[in-house]
């Protein structure tokens, strides 16, 4: 190989600085479009990627740079790779966690029932009690303030680097989103996989909400099981219940239908205590013979299970918990209203409380209640336990109640290609375990509308069976304020006229749309034919439950595909004490502070160190490293690049060709890591080598690059051509140190520049592996001196080489004596270990 000499001297500082280099280069890359996407090029030359929204709910925090980095890594890598690589970014700004801040932020509340004030404005300095506002004043209370949200995100992640396409920018409320989620939405209906149903829900009380299966949490909750009677022809047949409040609730007596016990009672019936109500004792296999007493209250509803036997034996219901979590006024049927009148409007705790007291004085409580901790269904949003109340909703299909269905999307996750591969049981066992189908409705405010107006009969009540609904040029639509097809403003609410469907969309089932929402589906073909199915889905392994299936739903049912080939999975940022770092624990850091301390590179290289799907601790040590790596790469690259004289030399030496056999291995190392999407690897290699670059290849021929002919021009050869490979293999990872040094010689940015490919160096095979025992004999050399207390220039008399790899250092004899100030310099080959005996002068 002959390297291009070169006579010029590169635009090169006097002194180098990492500060700085974020604003610098976020401007040049902005101006310039280096990250803009290339729409001219076929799908085969694509690269798609379906990056996460961020909800926008008030700050990033530093889990958030560390899973972004990781996508911006393999976006990097693919450009360089000669990939039109689509990477989009969105906010996810609506839903829960954007009302709560509007609320605490404004200091209001929404009431629909409020009337709509054009010229409201929320108050200067929000007081304990929140003003009520109307639904569409706190939407735009919503608007305004996601604004401000997201332009910090943006200036956050310029910040880091994300090489993203901003002009790609969208979020989850724009109209081109809520027209792609309702639009998919109407489809589904049409096709019968999407339904309007009564039936238990789980509700949380606080934000008066149902809440999805995807959205649970179980956490170790206080209580007490409490032993009562009931009353049968046979005798008193006791029942341990945590839930004594739920009694006027109760509507049968489970055993398992091998228990002995119980088998002579199946088929009668046994009176509740305190109501009388007639229950009847039913088998079913659920129940557990060696929990409690091994007979069951069924209660209408307590827990999931209390659904199961419901449905199963076909029960009645008997509802006693109200959408407040208060006990509703009157009691259900069957059940007598004393002493129920004592418990309507309390909550749920002294509705207990009460009832424990009147099982106490009637002797129907026998023993104490016995205290317990058990784990508890929450909404992962909410600070009180779940309830289920019958509601109506609209679902989704999703597998939950169809084997087959079910059957098709675990299919659908065998096809991913998943990294790392274990995550898929995660995937697998998720949809194994579905109790039911996807419920899409929510009792929110600010979201996407659920795009459905109902007719009203002549008494004024809706009919469900019959929703009327928009067409798809009219989308999107408001219910609350547009009008159905044939009718008008003045028939919302009147018999013989119509009601808008008050409820929005789950989040999830417009973030499931993000490829289609980012890909322009319906509103811009051409984009979409180019990016669609997608090739990677980065996320957190935490939600491959919620964002990751719903994704795969939607796309399935819509498309008959799966919306991208390739799931990359980032684990969760630690903190100190190995808990996981979230906003509502109180635990996060917020990466502004880092940033502007360390430096994006040193952030991005803690980040990068994480490995795919692991969990990693949060180690300010481990940005410094990186930092103090950014900053040696501009050294060495001043350095190399300041070297003056002409580059280049046929045949390199042995010490030189060595060099760039080794790096050749590392390209080819980094290239298969990241085509396996293992970013970490692919650093940790080129780290390495980086470093025994600088500490030992660099050392060893700094002077002979500093002199005149072939030889010098060959070591100054091989360091440029070492650094503008090194430089490119580092670049996905420190975006801004490897720009800021290839803007000193190389035409354009380093991120359009072509990945590095073993062709560009002299291979030859196995390698002449003349530098790993002479980097070996420096090493010992210097040892020598710093046991000494001598200064690595002082003179060494004498260093006998000996032992397997001996004559292969003899081949850089000269770079070693004038690295060590050596006077004699002995090589001898033979079996065994490398030995170095230095004898100073």
């Amino acid at each position: 190989m002959r390297m291009t000499p070169e006579t010029t001297r590169p635009a090169v500082p006097e002194k180098v600085t990492l500060d700085g280099l974020e604003e610098k280069w976020a401007a040049v890359w902005e101006s310039a479009g280096t990250y803009a996407f290339d729409r001219t090029r076929p799908r085969a030359e694509v690269y798609a990627i379906d990056t996460p929204p961020p909800t926008v709910s008030g700050s990033l925090h530093v889990g958030h740079v560390f899973s972004y980095t990781h996508t911006d890594t393999i976006a990097r890598y693919q450009r360089m790779r000669g990939k039109a690589v689509f990477y989009p970014i969105g906010w996810d700004d609506n839903g829960l966690p954007t009302e709560r801040r509007v609320q605490n932020f404004f200091g209001v509340r929404c009431d629909p029932s409020v009337a709509y004030d054009p010229a409201f404005e929320p108050p200067d300095k929000p007081g304990k009690t929140q003003v009520s506002v109307s639904r569409r004043n706190f939407i735009e209370l919503c608007e305004r303030l996601t604004a401000v949200d997201e332009k910090a995100f943006e200036e956050m992640w310029r910040r880091v680097g994300l090489s993203v396409d901003w002009t790609h920018l969208y979020s989850t409320i724009s109209d081109r989103s809520r027209a792609a989620s309702q639009r998919a939405f109407l489809r589904n209906l049409a096709r019968g996989e999407a339904y309007l149903s009564e039936a238990p829900t789980l509700w949380d009380v606080t934000f008066r909400t149902a809440v999805a299966q995807a959205e649970l949490e179980n956490r170790d909750h206080p209580g007490a099981f409490h032993r009562i009677a009931f009353h049968h022809a046979s005798g008193d047949l006791f029942v341990e219940t945590t839930r004594p409040e739920l009694l006027p609730a109760c509507v049968a007596l489970v055993a398992h239908p091998d228990d002995e016990r119980f088998k002579p009672l199946f088929g009668t019936t046994a009176t509740s205590p305190l109501f009388g109500v007639e229950i009847p004792i039913r088998a079913h296999r659920l129940a557990d013979p060696e929990k409690g007493s091994g007979l069951v209250m069924v209660c209408t509803f307590g827990d999931t299970t209390d659904v199961l036997w419901w449905r199963e034996l076909d029960l009645p219901i008997r509802p006693v918990i109200g959408w407040d979590g208060r006990l509703v006024a009157t009691p259900p049927p069957g059940v007598p209203a004393s002493p129920y009148d004592e418990l309507a409007g309390k909550t749920v705790h002294s509705a207990k409380e009460r009832v424990v007291e009147l099982l106490r004085a009637s002797g129907e409580l026998d023993g104490e209640p016995r205290p317990v901790v058990r784990p508890v269904s929450f909404y992962e949003k909410g600070s009180k336990p779940l309830e289920i109340v019958t509601t109506r909703q609209w679902y989704l299909r999703n597998g939950g109640r169809d084997a087959a269905l079910r059957e098709r999307f675990l299919e659908r996750g065998r096809e991913l290609a998943w990294h790392p591969g274990f995550m898929r049981s995660r995937y697998e066992n998720w949809v194994e375990g579905l109790a039911g189908d996807w419920l899409v409705s929510r009792q929110r405010f600010f979201g996407v509308p659920i795009p459905v107006w109902y007719p009203l009969d002549a008494a004024g009540e809706p009919d469900h069976e019959r929703p009327i609904v928009p067409g798809e040029e009219l989308l999107p639509v408001d219910p609350s304020s547009d009008v159905p097809p044939g009718y008008s403003e003045e028939q919302r609410g009147k018999p013989e006229g119509f009601a808008g469907d008050p409820d929005i969309f789950d989040t999830w089932a417009t973030s499931s749309l993000t490829p289609q929402i980012a890909g322009g589906w319906e509103t811009d073909p051409d984009l979409f034919g180019r990016v669609f199915p997608y090739d990677l889905r980065p996320q957190g392994h935490d939600i491959i439950r919620t964002w990751l299936f719903s994704t795969v739903v939607r796309a399935d049912l819509e498309h008959g595909t799966l919306p991208w080939t390739d799931v990359a999975l980032s684990g969760w940022i630690l903190d100190p004490d190995r808990k996981k770092m979230s906003k509502s624990v109180g635990n996060v850091v917020t990466p502004i502070g880092l940033l502007h301390e360390y430096g994006s590179d040193a952030v991005r290289y803690w980040a990068a160190s994480g490995r795919p799907g692991t969990d990693t601790a949060f180690d300010t040590g481990q940005i410094k490293v990186g930092r103090r790596l950014a900053l040696k790469i501009l050294n060495a690259s001043r350095f190399v690049l300041a070297l003056e004289g002409p580059a280049g030399a046929t045949p390199l030496t042995e010490l030189d060709r060595s060099l760039l056999e080794n790096l050749a291995e590392v390209v080819g190392e980094a290239t298969e890591a990241f085509e396996s999407y293992d970013y970490t690897r692919a650093l940790d290699r080129t780290e390495r080598f980086f470093w025994q670059f600088c500490d030992d290849y660099l050392e060893l021929v700094k002077q002979r690059a500093y002199a005149e002919g072939e030889l010098a021009e060959s070591a100054r050869g091989t360091l440029r051509t070492a650094l503008s490979v090194l430089l490119r293999l580092f670049a996905p990872f420190l975006p801004y140190a490897t720009e800021e040094v290839w803007s000193w010689h190389g035409e354009g940015s380093v991120h359009r520049a072509p990945w590095p490919e073993a062709a560009e160096l002299p291979v030859t095979g196995a390698g002449s592996g003349t530098l790993a025992p002479t980097a070996e004999a420096l090493r010992q050399i210097r040892k020598a001196k710093s046991k000494a207390q001598l200064s690595m220039k002082a003179p060494v008399a004498l260093v006998r080489i000996t032992g397997t790899g001996a004559e292969r250092a003899g081949a850089a004899a000269a770079d070693l004596r004038a690295a060590g100030n050596i006077g004699d310099l002995v090589f001898e080959e033979s079996e065994g270990e490398l030995s170095v005996e230095v004898t100073l002068a």
